[in-house]
């Protein structure tokens, strides 16, 4: 089976020519449908640029991104909103839901800008509320719900529209510890039942436990991968930890 994200020789530099920073040098990994993959590594380890340059955000230097065999890196500007809109899915740390709308609303919003018609749009929104269990909450407002249930709301946004992939950067940052195990175990019931591919950055040990696979990276390279395989997500928290123990990184957090 073909790989549904395909990483080739990817660059990414910054800076003018008396002073250049290589943020990603010279990756290459594969993801394929239905995997869970983690990308951990130090602050300034290159894991933000990566993950902005698969998302188009940002323009790779060199190398190239295939999403289902598409040469993404080859997109111009005006087919990037189009190719984001329907193939990618984000979940962000600070949630990025509009005040004024429901949580309801705010879901199917992502639908109605992919111009879903409205025939399905109740169906879907209330289908992926349920697999969250957030559908106690949908006619609230974001100001009226937890930072865990904002989170989720956020979730099934990401996920309602079917994309192709989904981003995921940091998003047990701004949560404590009881939302934070929640919204993992929803991302892990999203991979798992409902089959959704998903990369995403962090940092903790914890939270990367989720995981099927991790990428580490250190200086822009990626310095090590793991596979949690049958262990038990205790057992690979441990390997984790001991991974970043060898990339001198924060193994302060704790199951």
């Amino acid at each position: 089976m073909e790989p549904i994200l395909k990483v080739e020789h990817m660059e990414k530099y910054y800076g003018s020519r008396g002073s250049v920073t290589k943020a990603v040098d010279d990756i290459s990994f594969e993801v394929r449908a239905g995997e869970f993959v983690g990308i951990m590594g130090a602050s300034g380890s290159g894991k933000t640029t990566l993950l902005n340059c698969l998302s188009t955000i940002d323009a790779v230097t060199a190398g190239h991104i295939y999403l289902e065999e598409r040469d993404i890196t080859c997109l111009k500007s005006g087919q990037l909103s189009a190719f984001r809109r329907r193939k990618l899915g984000f979940i962000f740390q600070d949630f990025n839901l509009l005040d004024t709308l429901t949580a309801y609303e705010n879901i199917a919003l992502a639908l109605t800008i992919v111009r879903t018609p409205a025939s399905e749009i109740d169906v879907r929104v209330r289908q992926v509320a349920k697999e969250l269990e957030i559908g106690d909450i949908l006619e609230k407002y974001p100001y009226e719900i937890s930072g865990g249930q904002k989170q989720r709301v956020a979730c099934a946004r990401a996920i309602v529209t079917k994309p192709t992939l989904i981003l995921a950067d940091e998003p047990t940052g701004a949560l404590d510890s009881k939302s934070s195990r929640m919204l993992l175990e929803s991302l892990e019931t999203l991979n798992k039942n409902l089959l959704a591919t998903i990369l995403m950055v962090t940092h903790d040990a914890f939270t990367a436990s989720y995981c099927r696979r991790i990428l580490f990276l250190r200086d822009g390279k990626i310095f090590n991968e793991i596979v949690r395989g049958d262990n038990t997500r205790k057992q690979f928290f441990s390997r984790i930890i001991e991974v970043q123990t060898l990339l001198g990184g924060d193994n302060s957090n704790v199951l």
